[in-house]
């Protein structure tokens, strides 16, 4: 049998509860958008981010997790796509 790790004892948290409970998520090319990161529930686009130019996947993995923790305990959500 194994042993479930605790979704706090993993990177990206945030991103593994949103994906465990039904979310999705969704990195890469969204014409004309060269690359973002967008994630959702099933009512609500919760974060869509912007790919900066030279970040790294990791570090927009990192921004996506934050912006989703705003969104799942303070119902912040980020738009960086449509503002």
């Amino acid at each position: 049998m194994s042993k479930k790790t605790p979704i706090s004892d993993t990177p990206w948290s945030n991103i593994q509860e949103l994906i465990d409970n039904g979310g999705n998520v969704s990195i890469g090319d969204i014409p004309p958008i060269r690359c973002a990161a967008v994630a959702a529930d099933e009512n609500n686009m919760l974060a869509a981010l912007l790919r900066r130019d030279g970040e790294s996947l990791t570090d927009l993995l990192n921004r996506l997790d934050t912006a989703l923790e705003a969104a799942l305990t303070r119902e912040i959500y980020t738009d960086e796509i449509n503002d």
